[in-house]
């Protein structure tokens, strides 16, 4: 959903050293919001901007305070942008 060159335009980074770290950040970021929405984001034929905001908010969260991040915050922000497309169940 969100590319590498998407985060890192996002994240204001040029250069390629920490490619890997942001990759795995956009899996962890997708899976976060996957988990919060209650179904894969592969189901959406068009993403709704807030579901990237979210994608995005978690990215840069995870890289620019990966030494003191406080996720609880984090979660809750992203329940904001993403609970009105969160379905009851899996």
């Amino acid at each position: 959903m969100v590319t590498l060159e998407e985060a890192k335009q996002f994240l204001k980074i040029d250069g390629d050293e920490d490619n890997a770290l942001i990759s795995s950040f956009i899996s962890t970021s997708e899976e976060i919001c996957e988990n919060i929405l209650r179904f894969p984001l592969t189901e959406l034929i068009v993403v709704p901007e807030s579901i990237r905001q979210a994608v995005l908010y978690c990215i840069a969260n995870l890289y620019e305070k990966r030494e003191d991040l406080n996720m609880k915050e984090v979660i809750n922000v992203m329940i904001g942008l993403l609970s009105p497309y969160r379905r009851d169940g899996w």
